[in-house]
């Protein structure tokens, strides 16, 4: 309802609040000059929402009498997607899995598809950038062909919506949010309100029939989703799917998760017949020979997944006024720091040589529990000193020199203790010096058949 008031005077004297309909140079009240300012003109409409009482079921009630049920989680068939998950697909979620272009979404989410259809489930896979043909293509390739997975390759949303009343779907896929456009916008398909207006409706559906809803999402150059940040609050699970395209590694991680944890990874791999799971990763980051000089193994944390990430460092003389130093799969910077830290507090000169670190398997070891296996792997190849094969590090270094501890400790000591790495040097050997001798003093293998002393 609308109702008209009085139009307010035109100036009002920003001293004492005098008010005329007329410009006055002068307040009639105070007597001020410059004082009158003119005042907005006001429509006079005020807008009133008008109170609707709720339905019988959705009345207010007190918290202590809401029951709670928890909805049955059902398995993806893929297991390293439902540990992300928190243990499976819930009903009626909406999730917004991202990633770069060619990481393998797509990949990754027929294979979950193939998995849910060999389980019983029907799915239906609504492709809007490739068509039929390329995506039975891609199925041909991974095995992902069954009769309860049906494919459409739709741009509109009403067309969508149509299939999954014709299909009767028990799992949506959606590939992907910035190709799909609706009638009820104005603009093309990816604009904010296009991809605001499909999401909504989509998530509207999943609440209202229980049905889950997987949506892929582009992610801009600086690796965030793409669109309305509104996306990322409406959907209930937030996945982005990331790893080196010169590597086969994958790692799938949660940003957002309304019924689990967010420090889960899952793990995959890339392979000629497609995405596969790998439950195990820490065999990826570790070299299959026998040990050498100038190598490490560290115990890195990704997410609550404990892994074992061989370092190597690789030294050579040199007489340039600025060394090299290159790194691969680390953080150059705490490299820098740790060799500064080597030389100034353990007393090896590193200012003269070119230093090459890197990781097995392409991974990224960023954490500072790196420190220690660093500084290790580049003593050893300085010493020309292999480390024993049962021996890994984890700890971080400060400038002074001192080994100080880590998060989630005992998890990475049993992980590598799994493993067959029964002696872990961390930080109670207190100092940068005395952790070299720790590992000097559990050296007792010696390679004579190459003439490399122990550590």
């Amino acid at each position: 309802m609308a109702t008209r008031k009085p139009a307010p005077p035109a100036f009002v004297c920003t001293e004492c609040g005098w008010t005329t309909a007329k410009w006055a140079g002068r307040c009639g009240e105070c007597q001020q000059w410059g004082t009158i300012q003119e005042q907005g003109t006001q429509t006079g409409i005020v807008q009133r929402v008008t109170a609707v009482a709720p339905a019988s079921n959705r009345v207010a009630r007190p918290i202590t009498q809401i029951t709670t049920i928890d909805s049955p989680r059902r398995t993806s068939g893929v297991g390293e997607f439902d540990r992300v998950l928190g243990g499976g697909i819930v009903p009626g979620a909406a999730i917004l899995l991202s990633g770069e272009p060619g990481v393998g979404k797509s990949t990754l989410l027929l294979e979950v598809a193939a998995k849910a259809a060999i389980a019983g489930r029907r799915v239906l896979y609504a492709s809007a950038e490739e068509s039929p043909a390329q995506v039975r293509l891609r199925a041909e390739r991974t095995g992902a062909l069954h009769d309860e997975l049906y494919l459409a390759s739709e741009t509109d949303l009403a067309t969508i919506l149509g299939h999954i009343d014709e299909v009767q779907p028990q799992l949506v896929i959606v590939d992907s949010v910035q190709t799909v456009a609706s009638s009820l916008i104005d603009g093309a398909a990816g604009q904010p309100s296009q991809v605001r207006e499909v999401a909504s409706t989509l998530i509207r559906i999943a609440k209202e029939r229980g049905l889950p809803i997987v949506i892929v999402g582009h992610v801009t150059k600086d690796g965030q989703v793409a669109g309305p940040r509104v996306l990322e609050h409406l959907v209930d699970v937030v996945c982005h799917f990331e790893g080196d395209r010169q590597t086969s590694l994958r790692f799938l991680r949660a940003l957002k998760n309304r019924f689990g944890p967010t420090d889960e990874v899952g793990c995959f791999e890339m392979t000629g017949d497609g995405i596969a799971e790998v439950p195990d990763p820490s065999g990826l980051f570790l070299s299959q020979g026998a040990t050498e000089p100038g190598t490490c193994v560290a115990i890195a944390l990704e997410g609550r997944r404990a892994m074992l990430v061989e370092v190597q460092a690789l030294t050579i003389r040199t007489t340039a006024p600025n060394p090299r130093r290159v790194v691969h799969g680390l953080d150059g910077s705490r490299v820098a720091m740790v060799l500064a830290v080597l030389e100034r507090r353990a007393g090896i000169k590193v200012s003269d040589q070119d230093v090459y670190v890197s990781t097995v398997g392409g991974v990224r070891f960023t954490e500072p529990a790196a420190d220690l296996a660093i500084a290790i792997a580049v003593a050893g190849s300085l010493s020309n000193s292999a480390v024993p094969r049962t021996v890994a590090a984890v700890g971080e270094l400060s400038l002074a020199g001192e080994v100080r501890p880590v998060t989630q400790f005992a998890q990475r000591r049993s992980e590598a203790k799994r493993l067959g790495y029964e002696q872990v040097i961390d930080d109670r050997s207190k100092t940068l010096r005395a952790a070299l001798g720790d590992v000097r003093s559990r050296s007792t293998q010696r390679r004579d058949e190459d003439d490399i002393p122990p550590f």
